[in-house]
């Protein structure tokens, strides 16, 4: 048999061309690598900035570098010498000048002529602050200023011509964005990290930080990082290591940083006056979760609803009553309450801010004058007379003390609680006071349980109660008849 090759006719030859031309186009056109950022700039034009704080004095703080786990006698040379000379398991490091004992951080420096800024909580009780440079030399730091819920404090060393870092606008800042941290964990001077921006403007109501909206990123921060700063790729310092959760002391992976714009403004009224002055409604405010919003009769459940108006405040001059769900502040929405403090601690004090709102299921905007915030405790609830009501609880009138802490001649103690009743599942709680029942303001145990024989059966109500001096609204569950 013979075998004939097949030939390509002169159609399929031109086909074929143009494909093979199209081919070498795509080829030659520049494919753009997906690589990871270079952090090498970033570092290098900043770690000259970054400082190491000493607190001699201060209470020791736990690190979480215990290195009892290891066998020294089976380390290498090298890092036996490492290890021995790394910080204690309590907390406690040989200080500059070799004096014990010292609590150490970071912080960074923010002007040439020698302001740094670090954690209040790095210098906290310190008799004695040492900062020292990265050249090695150590300096003496004066405190100018300490603001404790934010956690930032201002320092000034004796220095001129010092590399200062470049302050950022965290406002700028988006989830997934690469950030970068240098400080000095467990002790280890200059150490950089990286990571991403996980999550923006977390409230976590720690260490009196109400009004710091933290950035939250999956940055390597440990001990010892506390202070220092967290920059963009473009070298801008955007947050100050501040936080970590963690179960053992150590990085898992969620850091919290403060970020840069409500440092600057600290910053500059603690350099200017030495203390900070805040902005303030006067509401206690509180979470919308869905049963709360059903019993409002609200579309969703966001916004901060105010539990209270405190008399003669700001808000109450302009206005706000108890049940109004607060859903903007000025033009940046409220979603939840933690929305608010940060935005209202930082306006400036005597601004007038429009706020809108929804009362009683209709939007309404109201326009306050920001007053200043001045902080106080809470009064402790005691106990009165005894009457039932068919809540499962004991309530009874106010004393003089208790109407003076509430500043209202409405309201009921509760003396007692039955256990398995619709007060009980709801949380009512002894020496709770009740100011109202579905919005409706009762003064006595016949008050209340008129308010709720009229409250809608089969839904949930909100009952607003003052506890430990905050006011709250807590729903409960009416069942059907």
């Amino acid at each position: 048999m013979i075998s004939q090759a097949i030939q390509p006719t002169t159609t399929f030859k031109a086909i074929s061309a143009v494909f093979l031309t199209a081919f070498l186009l795509v080829a030659a056109l520049p494919v753009k690598a997906k690589t990871l950022p270079n952090l090498m700039d970033v570092i290098e034009q900043n770690k000259n900035s970054v400082v190491n704080i000493s607190a001699e004095g201060a209470e020791p703080t736990s690190t979480g570098n215990d290195f009892s786990q290891f066998d020294m006698d089976k380390l290498p040379p090298a890092l036996k010498e490492f290890f021995k000379n790394m910080p204690k398991p309590d907390g406690r490091r040989q200080g500059p000048r070799g004096r014990y004992p010292a609590a150490s951080g970071s912080g960074f420096i923010i002007s040439d002529d020698g302001y740094v800024v670090t954690n209040a909580h790095v210098i906290d009780s310190a008799a004695k602050i040492v900062v020292t440079l990265k050249d090695r030399r150590e300096l003496d730091a004066k405190v100018i200023g300490v603001d404790e819920s934010s956690d930032i404090a201002l320092l000034k060393i004796e220095a001129k011509g010092l590399p200062a870092v470049t302050m950022g606008d965290s406002s700028e800042l988006r989830v997934g964005q690469w950030v970068v941290a240098i400080g000095a964990p467990f002790g280890l001077e200059h150490s950089a990290s990286q990571g991403i921006v996980s999550a923006l403007a977390r409230s976590l109501n720690q260490r009196n930080t109400t009004y710091v909206p933290f950035i939250q990123t999956d940055v390597a921060v440990n001990p010892g990082n506390s202070g220092g700063p967290l920059f963009d790729l473009e070298g801008n310092v955007v947050g100050v290591n501040s936080m970590i959760y963690s179960r053992s002391g150590g990085y898992q992976g969620i850091s919290f940083s403060i970020p840069a714009d409500t440092v600057k403004n600290v910053v500059s009224q603690l350099k200017e006056k030495g203390f900070v002055s805040r902005g303030k409604l006067g509401v206690h405010i509180q979470d919308v979760d869905q049963e709360l919003a059903n019993s409002f009769n609200l579309p969703g459940p966001t916004g901060a609803l105010v539990a209270n108006v405190e008399k003669d405040s700001a808000a109450d001059k302009a206005g706000f009553q108890r049940g109004d769900v607060i859903i903007t502040y000025g033009k940046t929405p409220i979603y939840t309450s933690s929305d608010l403090p940060p935005l209202v601690g930082n306006t400036e004090i005597g601004k007038e801010v429009s706020v809108t709102l929804i009362r009683a299921g209709v939007e309404k905007t109201l326009s306050v004058v920001v007053g200043k915030l001045d902080k106080k405790k809470g009064a402790i609830i005691a106990g009165g007379n005894r009457a039932k009501d068919t809540l499962g609880v004991v309530v009874g009138p106010l004393d003089e003390e208790q109407r003076e802490s509430v500043r209202s001649d409405k309201g009921v103690v509760v003396n007692q609680v039955m256990g398995g009743s619709l007060a009980d599942k709801a949380g009512i709680q002894v020496n709770d006071i009740i100011l109202s029942f579905n919005n409706k303001e009762v003064a006595s145990a016949a008050e209340l349980k008129q308010a709720m024989k009229d409250a809608p059966k089969g839904r949930s109500v909100p009952v607003l109660v003052i506890r430990d001096g905050g006011a709250r609204y807590i729903p409960i569950h009416l069942p059907k008849e």
